[in-house]
């Protein structure tokens, strides 16, 4: 990760780099394999969708339940002499939607008498059988991220992920400090700039 002075921005991720300019707010994209650059804007209008019409009103769509994200605040500490301030955000996944109860079975009615006839005594009923505990299932693991944030630069310097995946670390290390080459932010010599298709069109 590379910035410039004037807000300029390039990330490279093996054979890709991003390069982002708020000022034209473009984004030119560099595939170091095919030698090509994409440019194209930061942000992109997404497409209107067009709801059908059923009985003159638009169906109702619920939307997914958002999990639930608590921060704490971890304090401010020292990474390889970069002044850092900690957070820490829990995102407890939503609880798993719960089997709808079966009713019981209706019982049949009893026949009754002749007429004439004595009433036979009654059967004795059999006793209830008792219905099996419901085992509690436990809550979902919760992800847990601590960010550790250079107050100075603004960036992640460290970043601690743990959940059901696993756990995972991204540290930045500390690189000279100094302005660097405005060739970084440019098309690469022998590179062909190429124009992506609009959004939607067909590939």
């Amino acid at each position: 990760m590379i910035r410039s002075s004037d807000g300029k921005m390039r990330i490279d991720t093996g054979a890709t780099s991003v390069i982002t300019d708020p000022r034209t707010q473009q984004a030119m994209v560099l595939d170091h394999v095919q030698k090509t650059a994409s440019i194209m804007p930061m942000q992109p209008v997404p497409p209107q969708l067009a709801l059908p019409q059923l009985g003159g009103a638009a169906p109702s769509v619920k939307p997914p339940a958002m999990p639930a994200v608590s921060v704490q605040d971890l304090g401010k500490s020292f990474i390889e002499g970069h002044e850092v301030d900690g957070k820490r955000y829990i995102v407890q996944p939503p609880q798993p939607p719960q089997m709808p109860q079966v009713p019981g079975m209706p019982q049949a009615p009893g026949m009754p008498s002749p007429p004439g006839m004595p009433k036979p005594p009654g059967m004795p009923k059999a006793p209830a059988v008792p219905q099996a505990p419901a085992v509690p299932q436990p809550p979902p693991a919760p992800t847990i991220a601590d960010v550790w944030t250079s107050t100075k630069l603004g960036l992640p310097v460290l970043t601690k992920v743990s959940g059901p995946f696993g756990q995972q670390t991204t540290y930045c290390k500390a690189a000279p400090s100094g302005e660097p080459h405005p060739a970084l932010f440019q098309v690469p010599p022998g590179y062909k700039l190429v124009t992506p298709p609009p959004p939607g069109a067909p590939k």
